[in-house]
């Protein structure tokens, strides 16, 4: 495999995807999907529905996996997902993640699949489920090459979810390191240095130490950007010492780094996290008096049985609602006239009320076209599709010539 066969890692590309469950509620809006529309104003996104990764628990019954799908979609879209600045699609109408799977799972030791922290935890709570599955211990592998296909620089997570991405990067590292090597590289990334002055020379080898010794990205950013501004650097050259800057190999599979998301507390009706397995969420487009008679029926601080008792924001479930949905203003309003019983807890709910009525309607606004035409949605996801697997393609020739898959064409 020669220098210039390698694609140059897509280094504004972002990764994430969600598990078919439906229609989705605040705490998918907040937990995840806010972020997801933000985050396509700045990068180059892919998006998408992980329907395989929905058999690893539900294999039982996947009557319902088309309905759910399209369902949650809807709700992407709703939300503001845009077809036209990311790519959103479905797993399975991109067959490179199978393949990639299945080759990575040649290379991946056992125990590592078996000290992912939810392999035990989800047995133990789903223990009315056959998890004993090759597909559930594997998943967390198949969740990789779902990553490294797209060869992107971030994947953003959760801090419940970094563990994921750790794997991930454990993968690449060691898909690298075994079919990433050129007895020649050393001697290579030595020449395409000279393109630098001696104090530049010093600079990158500085900073190259400070990352692969100290983990120091600010440094590694420095050096990418000392890279991409040598303009006497050749392309091969330029890809050669980005890959340098990780070790002396090729980076056929660029390690992702994690893009920590904020991830705020929205409660459920009942104060529990929101869940639909515990009954108690609000639709990202549900109606305005389903709205409102949810949140009325909220429970609040215990402490305030009468509406002369004074109450403490910090113990009410309300309050977390009004740190997403209200100003700073109100939030005042609120924390003065609870802890002084100037306001009982029906007034205290109304701005939150009109707050998430306000949003949920505009959300309906943007469904309603494609819950008319579902047609719509199918041709977004083969839209998304075709554009997804033409990166994955990409990555897939990279993979199979490093590993010696692809047949050699006869000399001529």
């Amino acid at each position: 495999m020669t220098d210039s066969s390698l694609p140059a890692p897509a280094s504004g590309t972002v990764l994430s995807g969600m598990r078919p469950t439906g229609q989705l509620h605040l705490g998918n809006y907040h937990g995840a999907l806010k972020n997801w529309v933000a985050l396509q104003e700045r990068y180059e996104c892919y998006f998408f529905v992980a329907d395989w990764h929905a058999l690893t628990t539900g294999y039982e019954d996947t009557s319902q996996l088309q309905a759910h799908l399209a369902a949650m979609v809807i709700d992407w879209l709703a939300a503001g997902l845009d077809p036209a600045r990311a790519a959103i699609f479905v797993q399975s109408q991109v067959p490179e993640h199978a393949e990639l799977h299945l080759l990575l799972s040649m290379i991946t030791p056992l125990p590592w699949l078996e000290r992912v922290p939810t392999y035990k935890d989800q047995q133990a709570q789903l223990k009315d489920r056959d998890l004993a599955t090759y597909g559930f211990l594997g998943y967390p592998l198949l969740q990789s090459a779902d990553i490294l296909i797209y060869r992107p620089a971030y994947v953003p997570v959760g801090e419940d979810q970094v563990a994921h991405v750790e794997i991930t990067r454990e993968v690449a590292r060691r898909f690298n390191h075994l079919f990433g090597g050129d007895p020649q590289f050393a001697a290579k990334a030595k020449q395409a240095l000279r393109r630098f002055d001696a104090a530049g020379r010093e600079r990158l080898q500085a900073l190259r130490r400070g990352f692969m010794e100290a983990g120091d990205h600010a440094g590694l950013d420095e050096a990418r950007a000392m890279i991409a501004g040598n303009h006497r650097l050749e392309q091969a050259e330029r890809a050669l010492l980005r890959d340098w800057l990780h070790g002396d190999h090729h980076q056929l599979l660029p390690e992702p780094q994690v893009l920590l998301t904020p991830t705020p507390k929205v409660p459920g009706l009942d104060g529990r996290k929101m869940s639909k397995s515990y009954g108690n969420v609000i639709g990202l487009t549900e109606d305005p008096e389903s709205i409102a008679r949810k949140i009325k029926g909220m429970q609040t601080d215990p402490a305030r049985v009468r509406r002369t008792d004074p109450g403490d924001p910090e113990k009410c479930p309300v309050w977390d609602l009004h740190k997403l949905y209200s100003t700073p203003q109100t939030r005042e309003w609120v924390q003065a006239g609870c802890r002084s019983a100037g306001i009982g807890c029906l007034e205290c709910k109304k701005p939150v009320i009109d707050a998430i009525s306000a949003e949920a309607t505009l959300m309906r606004e943007r469904a309603a076209p494609y819950i008319a035409n579902p047609r719509r949605v199918r041709e977004i996801l083969d839209a998304g599709a075709v554009k997804a697997r033409q990166a994955a393609q990409a990555t897939m020739e990279v993979v199979r010539g490093a590993m010696h898959l692809l047949p050699e064409r006869p000399a001529s």
